[in-house]
């Protein structure tokens, strides 16, 4: 029996269509709350850290100067210039990127404040914190944690979230072309595509199966076979 071949639409589909939507743009709500707050927090550490560096702060004074109603030396003005820096490259690069950074950083501030509360008024008081440090960096260490994982520590992530579908094999799928379904169509055609596979490769393929799997050999990508197979069902 002859199997006609039909030609595979060229497939024209980008992260950008309305299936797939562009998900690392700056315009997406996700990416715009989370680069917006990583910014925000940078702003306040270097303001900060610029005016201990004003004020000439001892480096390793354990008492400190006041600034902006906190306690600094030259060294804690250091880390905070330092950590604007990192969330401000951070926030221009991925989505993903700024969201990680946000999270460690986050956890760090928490972090820091416990083991500082600890050595308040004592000599291994290095960065020179008060109790107003302490409550500063638990309030920054929270707003960075909240922020970094808004819209991607979820069970129902939308489309257009930059961490939908952000498994390790989907990110591999994607990047190398084998785009995975995204709408109640495209899933089930990926089924029917199965199935249809199956039953060619054990000889009991309907003659629509056959024509639909030969025609889905001409093309390597998953989304073009995707394409491929529904294409017969379009008018």
């Amino acid at each position: 029996m002859a199997l006609t071949l039909r030609r595979a639409p060229h497939s024209t589909r980008s992260a950008a269509t309305p299936d797939r939507p562009d998900r690392s743009s700056s315009g997406n709500p996700v990416v715009a709350v989370q680069r917006g707050g990583a910014l925000a927090v940078a702003a306040v550490l270097l303001v900060f850290g610029v005016l201990g560096f004003a004020d000439g702060l001892d480096y390793f004074s354990t008492e400190g100067g006041r600034i902006a109603g906190l306690s600094s030396n030259g060294l804690l003005s250091t880390i905070s210039v330092l950590t604007a820096a990192v969330l401000v490259v951070a926030a221009v690069r991925s989505a993903r990127t700024v969201s990680t950074v946000m999270l460690v950083v986050g956890t760090a501030f928490l972090l820091s404040a416990l083991v500082n509360l600890a050595v308040l008024e004592t000599d291994w008081n290095v960065l020179a914190f008060s109790m107003a440090n302490v409550i500063f960096s638990i309030c920054a260490g929270l707003v960075l944690l909240v922020l970094g994982a808004y819209g991607r520590i979820s069970g129902n992530l939308p489309e257009d979230s930059p961490y939908y579908h952000g498994s390790p094999a989907a990110e591999v799928a994607e990047q190398t072309g084998q785009q995975l379904p995204s709408t109640p169509a495209e899933y089930a055609a990926e089924h029917a595509m199965r199935e249809a596979e199956l039953a060619v490769v054990e000889h009991r393929g309907t003659p629509d199966q056959q024509r639909r799997v030969a025609a889905m050999a001409q093309v390597r990508t998953r989304a073009d076979r995707r394409d491929v197979w529904m294409s017969f069902d379009r008018p």
